[in-house]
């Protein structure tokens, strides 16, 4: 996952590229940009029905190498409408990668590690994107085109990885297919529950996802602080996660409950978003704050809603629900930016916070109500099975 991280360098240099090096408008760069994003939604749902009849690890090594095929051909092409084309299909690839890696490091994990496992990935996934960027950078002041080049390469480099250095899941398509002979295995449109849970972190990550594409703006345009600073304040939010997530979760997973964690997380990030809105003057000081803040908030939540997601299922239907999860973050990419730079350029940035921190709130609320139905099964029985997934 790091690997895979570190390529990630194209995508958020694609609006530079468009307008830059194609010399194209911000419209078309914004229409690039919404497609790559609609592809990541298709990617996300058929990625994780694939997990569940194939198997995560074909899906994995798939979705890196023909991903990163088209992204060495995206280099190479420059007619728009063609372009537009490859945008759906490349993020099709790239988000089919995520259902099935999230069905990975439940497989891989060891009884009583799940939290941890994940929040291991997260980590990884932290330092191979700061690290990717950081290159990005580099690499953009050289040549555009070589950002895609790379990623590509990197890619199927992951791929390969998969393939000759993690071991194999014997017999999976056959055990699959006889298991599905024998029982009812519960599709997560079935799980009142989970539908719930997925539709209240939808709306909870598409209002944390502005934190990185909308408040970076508002410290530049408002705040006047400089691109630079913006950078190290921004980077903040991977280091904190690298040095103090894996002790904190080591400490707090299994003295509560994960939904009370994933409260107190939404309280922070709510918190976070009307630090935003005080009118002081130390901005540098309250931008700080207002990452540290969020930050917290983020090591409370995103580890502990994957430990609810897969306490919801087991190894047979375990991609689709981790195909509802990632769907999230791909609604919260496409509508999030969009729906917050509406909203603060007709009301003004301090309506933007507050409106989010009142639906962060809700949020948590709805979570609160939520949990009264909860149970772990991860704290109670084998973490690959959840007997309320399977109906004979």
């Amino acid at each position: 996952m790091m690997l895979n991280r570190c390529g990630s360098m194209a995508v958020p240099f694609m609006g530079l590229y468009v307008t830059q090096s194609l010399h194209r408008s911000e419209m078309e760069a914004g229409l690039i940009i919404t497609l790559f994003g609609i592809g990541s939604i298709l990617g996300s749902a058929t990625g994780g029905k694939l997990t569940d009849i194939i198997g995560f690890r074909p899906v994995q090594i798939l979705s890196s190498i023909i991903g990163g095929a088209l992204f060495i051909l995206f280099s190479t092409i420059s007619h728009f409408s063609t372009l537009c084309i490859l945008a759906v299909v490349i993020s099709f690839f790239s988000e089919a990668f995520r259902p099935a890696n999230f069905t990975a490091v439940a497989h891989y994990a060891k009884e009583g590690t799940i939290t941890r496992s994940y929040s291991l990935n997260r980590l990884m996934t932290n330092i191979g994107w700061s690290a990717g960027i950081s290159m990005a950078g580099l690499i953009a002041s050289i040549n555009y085109k070589l950002l895609f080049i790379v990623e590509g390469g990197v890619s199927i480099m992951v791929g390969l990885s998969i393939l000759f250095l993690l071991p194999k899941v014997k017999g999976f398509i056959k055990q699959t297919k006889e298991i599905r002979n024998k029982l009812v295995i519960v599709k997560p449109w079935q799980d009142l529950f989970y539908v719930k849970f997925i539709l209240l972190s939808t709306i909870f990550i598409t209002c944390a996802f502005l934190m990185f594409r909308v408040v970076p703006v508002f410290f530049k345009e408002q705040w006047h602080i400089n691109e630079f600073a913006i950078g190290i304040i921004i980077g903040l939010n991977g280091g904190i996660i690298a040095l103090f997530e894996m002790i904190m979760i080591n400490k707090i997973e299994k003295k509560r409950s994960p939904m009370f964690f994933i409260i107190i997380g939404a309280i922070f990030f709510a918190i976070s978003y009307l630090l935003l809105s005080i009118p002081l003057v130390f901005h540098v000081g309250m931008a700080i704050l207002t990452i540290v803040v969020f930050t917290i908030g983020e090591m409370f939540v995103l580890p502990f809603i994957n430990t609810v997601v897969i306490s919801r299922s087991n190894e047979y239907n375990r991609g689709l629900y981790a195909a509802g999860y990632t769907l999230s973050w791909s609604f919260a990419q496409v509508v999030g930016p969009l729906s917050g730079f509406f909203i603060a350029k007709q009301l003004g940035y301090n309506w933007l916070w507050l409106g989010l921190a009142f639906m962060l709130f809700l949020c948590a609320y709805g979570f609160n109500l939520l949990s009264k139905k909860y149970s772990d099964p991860i704290l109670e029985t084998d973490p690959g099975i959840n007997k309320n997934s399977l109906v004979d």
